[in-house]
């Protein structure tokens, strides 16, 4: 467990945090003992000023520059995905026990979970609270509650450090971030732990995927752990796959009367996984850049070396981390599709139509679905902010990485999808879409 000493109070107010957000798994606790190392300097996660998504809207709020309006149905939450820009359609239903709310978490009452870009918000029936994770720049995941119940001035409480415990670990890169996991789970919505888990991104067969979730659309004869309960007395070898595999309507699994919608869209469920650990990458490079710099000031200084000496240490720490993050990037080892891939929602053309375009009206967004996930296999996270203000040397080290893997005659292992036609359709993209990549190549 991660020490409770010495925790800053939180930067909306003193209000102790009783239910963190484990926004999709329960991931596996902490077992260190004290703080994290993201949790001492140079990061100083806690004693660090937030500023996202969160602590804007917090601040807009307090001037009285907008509301929050309250639903008696839904608390805060259409109001808060409303101000946010968090569409409806990216609604995921999670029935397993997974959230530090799991008393009022079944498969009669899922967990709904909505997200974009730059934040996370998890909604419970009758929960007490509206669960916040938001990307910062400087920080990576910063995990909120707002509660449920309506007051005049509604303010944000930032985590004091219990969800750490599960939203830092290896499945997270190591830094506090959110993950998709894939759990077996049964009729009363409790995790069947030996069963296996999994934990979810673009490169996951899709046989592991799901497990917890409800999920609507049709695949094909690709199978997934989606819309299943597992009976843990009868075996691993008993679970029929077949019987949550094509689900276009959940009427017959669960009612979602109390839910913004009817669906729980698979497309919408790929680009989340995609997404999550894609964050946590861009987090640990920026954290991998900022421990170097500060060693190597300190090594400097006591060696009496120049000030701007780079160790050959922190070169190899930092290169680790940004070669790792560009073929994530680039989809490398995704899972290639065998059927294809149709959601029930509106997800799939409102997320197509986003993004900045080249002159062949080509984007980042723009979705496949018939042997991978993305048109143009080249993140969409590049634009988001924690991407653009990642430091200059890491910016500049990503813009000629991502030249020479686009350039070469000869593509790395993992990277074999990048054909000719794709590597000058995803040089031009970046040309005319990202000047701040581009200016270094």
């Amino acid at each position: 467990m991660v020490s409770s000493l010495n925790h800053p109070p939180a930067v909306f107010g003193r209000t102790p945090v009783l239910l963190c957000m484990v926004l999709f798994s329960l991931s596996q606790i902490c077992s260190a003992q004290g703080l994290f190392d993201f949790e001492r300097p140079p990061i100083d996660y806690h004693q660090t000023i937030a500023n996202n998504s969160i602590t804007q809207l917090q601040s807009q709020l307090d001037q009285g520059k907008t509301t929050l309006k309250y639903s008696d149905q839904h608390g805060y939450l259409p109001g808060l995905m409303k101000l946010l820009e968090v569409s409806p359609t990216t609604q995921a239903l999670v029935y397993s026990k997974s959230s530090l709310q799991l008393r009022r978490i079944n498969p009669t009452t899922p967990r709904a979970l909505y997200f974009n870009d730059e934040v996370y918000l998890g909604w419970v029936q009758g929960g007490e609270v509206v669960e916040i994770i938001a990307t910062d720049p400087q920080l990576g995941s910063v995990f909120y509650t707002l509660s449920q119940r309506p007051i005049d001035s509604p303010k944000f409480i930032q985590d004091k450090g219990q969800c750490l415990q599960c939203h830092a670990a290896r499945r997270t890169q190591n830094v506090p971030g959110p993950v998709v996991r894939s759990l077996f789970t049964s009729h009363n919505g409790q995790p069947v732990f030996n069963f296996g888990t999994y934990v979810s991104d673009h490169t996951s067969p899709f046989s592991q995927r799901w497990g917890g979730y409800y999920v609507t659309g049709t695949h094909g004869n690709m199978r997934h752990m989606g819309n299943i309960l597992v009976d843990a007395n009868q075996g691993r070898s008993a679970v029929d796959y077949d019987d949550g595999a094509n689900v276009t309507d959940l009427s017959k699994l669960v009612n979602t009367k109390p839910y913004l919608t009817n669906e729980s869209d698979i497309v919408a469920l790929m680009v989340l996984e995609h997404q999550t650990q894609m964050q946590n990458l861009i987090t640990f490079a920026h954290y991998e850049e900022v421990r170097g710099r500060e060693y190597d000031k300190s090594m400097n200084a006591a060696l009496d070396r120049d000030p701007k000496f780079q160790s050959e240490f922190t070169k190899r720490r930092t290169t680790r981390s940004i070669d790792t993050l560009v073929r994530y990037l680039l989809f490398a080892d995704e899972f290639q599709l065998t059927a294809h891939v149709k959601g029930t929602s509106a997800f799939t053309e409102t997320f197509s139509k986003r993004g900045p375009r080249d002159n062949h009206d080509r984007s980042l967004y723009q979705l496949d679905l018939q042997t991978r996930l993305f048109r143009y296999p080249l993140s969409y996270m590049i634009y988001s902010s924690s991407f653009k203000q990642l430091p200059p040397s890491t910016l500049q080290r990503i813009a000629q990485k991502l030249q020479q893997l686009l350039t070469a005659d000869v593509n790395e292992k993992g990277l074999e999808h990048l054909t000719p036609k794709i590597k000058i359709a995803l040089l031009d993209i970046l040309k005319q879409t990202h000047p701040q990549l581009v200016k270094y190549w």
